[in-house]
């Protein structure tokens, strides 16, 4: 298998540092090292036949990006670049986080929108995950009754956050094979 591409989006570090933990759970023979989204081009994800992507959630469900207040750019900016590429034969596992208890209305729902893109540049998403052992109003991100992706709450849950990532992880890795 050619190494996964890990492309994330962040402000504050916490996307970052779950990158850098699934690039070393991976080991650096499978994955590429962590890239930031803002530093990033379309043909950078083009490169890799496997990516996973990250993103935190802003506010009322949004991406970050310079309209949410953040200080560079990021998600926001970048996903409508993708317009016109074909991501055909691209497999995209995508982790978010989350405030389950701050933003209850809103638990990571940023992760629909990067669903949504790369589902409609042709690529095939896998990672959903069960929303089991979290408590939250609502979330964009819930598709039949589960998560599109990894749903991580550094702020309420964080010591559940190494197990979920390596289960995730493993999950991945028997799909892929």
């Amino acid at each position: 298998m050619a190494k996964i591409g890990i492309f994330f989006g962040t402000d504050t570090g916490n996307t970052r540092r779950i990158a850098k933990d699934i690039q070393t759970l991976l080991g650096t023979e499978l994955a590429a090292k962590q890239v930031n989204i803002r530093t990033a081009s379309v043909d950078d994800l083009l490169k890799y036949d496997t990516l996973i992507l990250g993103t935190p959630t802003y506010g009322e469900g949004e991406l970050p990006g310079l309209s949410n207040g953040t200080s560079t750019e990021s998600w926001a900016e970048f996903l409508p670049k993708l317009a016109g590429y074909d991501f055909s034969g691209k497999t995209v596992a995508i982790y978010g986080l989350g405030n389950q208890k701050g933003y209850a209305k809103d638990f990571v729902s940023a992760m629909i929108f990067l669903h949504d893109s790369f589902t409609l540049c042709g690529a095939t998403l896998l990672g959903a995950s069960s929303t089991d052992g979290y408590t939250f109003k609502q979330s964009k991100a819930v598709v039949d009754g589960q998560f599109v992706g990894l749903a991580l709450d550094q702020e309420n849950q964080k010591d559940l956050t190494p197990s979920r990532l390596s289960e995730w992880l493993e999950s991945l890795q028997t799909a892929w094979a």
